[in-house]
Parts: structure tokens; sequence; C-alpha cells
């Protein structure tokens, strides 16, 4: 099932090595990272949707080092990064979810304990829904601005955008919040549209604009992938975009909600247009985890998990305490 590549090892992490696990037909890369042997396994479920992770390692590093305390799997989800376009085009809901259940066990396995998944937005709700599955695998999800209604989310979004237009002096901003297409976004095209909004008014990270945060994707992107890689990663995001957009536009984690028995802990930004306070209120009450806990924090966007680390940080260290 797995291939063992490993990195040249760096001053901080004793273990630094990426896996190529085969799962469910396809070829998807792990990286690992830990600065010692034996300390317990954190997955990291990356949101986007379609975004790639491994890009990101460096930044997760810098601002949450979370390898000091954990071993932290950085997962490359199925059709994301420098893989084949056909893998990408067998992305879809389910099977990601499928695919996050085989690497919970793969984890599982490898460590001889039980995995804390860290989910940032639709990775949040692809680890509800896989936990509810694999109890016995997984010790606790933080789960950071995790969709769970995606109407709710889309109506709050929108009505942040035309009150923001209503009220700006900003023409520019006026005129493309004036041009967008009402939700539901089942094609890329309004939906990179909105995000680039949403960026720009500071609500997926406080600090960072589009263009800032755009930079700083493609630098990361060239040096882990290279400029053939590059191009690839690009290509899949918008195919894995494309098959998953319409399944995430029907989500409704609330109507159907996932029956976990192990602790969540939601996380949420208090700058997040995505996330109405109706939705933090719900899907805790919904899913009725035990032991769970909510936080709302200020000055946070999206990706909170960048703009207060040390946060996020340190609900994974108490997890430990808790198991």
């Amino acid at each position: 099932m797995a291939t063992d590549k490993t990195d040249k090892t760096d001053k901080i992490n004793k273990i630094d090595k990426i896996i190529t696990l085969t799962i469910n037909g396809t070829r998807q890369r792990v990286r690992l990272c830990a600065a010692r042997a034996g300390l317990p396994p954190l997955l990291v479920v990356q949101g986007g949707p379609a975004l790639p992770l491994l890009h990101e390692v460096a930044k997760f590093q810098r601002l949450l080092k979370l390898e000091q305390d954990f071993l932290v799997a950085y997962w490359e989800q199925r059709g994301c990064g420098n893989v084949p376009a056909h893998d990408a085009e067998s992305a879809t809901i389910a099977q990601q979810i499928a695919d996050l259940r085989s690497v919970i066990q793969w984890l599982h396995g490898e460590t001889g304990q039980r995995v804390l998944l860290l989910g940032i937005s639709i990775g949040g709700s692809y680890s509800l829904l896989a936990a509810e599955q694999e109890p016995d695998r997984v010790r606790a999800i933080i789960a950071v601005s995790a969709d769970s209604r995606t109407a709710d989310s889309d109506a709050a979004a929108d009505a942040f955008l035309r009150e923001e237009a209503r009220r700006t002096a900003d023409s520019g901003t006026r005129r493309r919040v004036n041009a967008l297409e009402p939700p539901p976004y089942v094609a890329s095209g309004p939906f990179q549209r909105r995000a680039r909004l949403l960026a720009d008014l500071r609500t997926i990270e406080r600090k960072q604009t589009f263009n800032g945060l755009l930079r700083e994707f493609l630098a990361a992107l060239f040096r882990t992938y290279g400029v053939v890689g590059m191009v690839k990663a690009l290509r899949n995001m918008n195919i894995v975009l494309r098959k998953l957009l319409p399944g995430i536009a029907a989500l409704d984690l609330l109507a159907h909600p996932p029956r976990v028995t192990v602790p969540v802990h939601y996380m949420f930004g208090e700058d997040d247009a995505l996330t109405p306070e109706s939705v933090v209120k719900a899907l805790p009450a919904a899913i009725a985890a035990p032991g769970s806990t909510v936080v709302r924090l200020p000055n946070a966007g999206h990706m909170l998990h960048f703009d207060h680390p040390d946060v996020v940080r340190s609900i994974a260290i108490a997890t430990l305490g808790r198991s």
C-alpha cells in the first residue's frame, strides 16, 4: 500500500519523509514530520475545496509548530497536487471521505495510536463524516471553520458582500460585488470570484488580500512541485473544484448530522463571512459529540489556523490530556 521516500532531515524534525499510498485506485502522498519518534499522530485534512497541501507544510511548521508534540501527517487528497488528471476526475465528496477513512486506518496502523484530525473548512466536514465510521481510530477532531449547511453559508456571505457594496466608497469593490452571480455556486467561475472578494475584504486570512495570498500560493507551489508540477497542480485544482462543487452546494450536515462519538473542538473566526452565528450554534448542537468545545475567535477569518495558530496549537495539545 505504501512506498517510503525519506527527505533530507532538517535541524528541527527528526522525522521528515514522504509516503506514497495506493488508496482506492489512486496514488496519494502523505508527508510525515515530527521532532522525535513515538509522538501521537495528527492528520491535517485540507480544505479549499481542491487545494493541495504539501506546498503549505512550511507555513504550518512556521506558525503552528505542531511537530514538537505530534507526528504530523500532511495528506495530499485525491486529485490534488502533481498527479495525473484522471485522479482529479475521480474526485467526489463520497470518495474523498472514503479516502480519508483509508488514511486514518493506515496512520492508526502505522503508529498504534488513535489519530487527532485537524480538519479545515470542507476538510472539517470530511473529518466529521469519516470519524463517524472510525470511532476506534480517531482521538478527537479540531474542526476549523467546518462547512455544515452550504445554503446558509452562501446566504450569509452574499448578504455580507451586498452590505459591503452598499456602504463602501471603493467603486471597484462595489462593481465587482454587483457583478457577482447569486448563489448557489456549482461552477468554478463565480465561486472563485466570490473567494477573491472575500479575501480582499480580509475574511479569509486577516493579514492578507487575495493578491498577497495568490503570490504566496504560487511561490510555494513552485518551490514544492517545480514548473511542470505547478502547472499540473493548478490544472487539477480546476478539475477537482468542478467535480466537487455540486456536492458541496447540496451539503447539509444539520439535516443529517453525523453521529460522532469522539470530542469535537469547533473553531470559528468572528470575521469569517462564510460562518454565520446560526451555524456556530447549530452545528455542535446537531452533532452533540461528547466532550466537545466551541471557540469563536476575534480578528480571525476562515483560515483562522493561520490567524491564531497559537490557539489551534493549544487546543491540539489539550486533547492529549483528555484521552
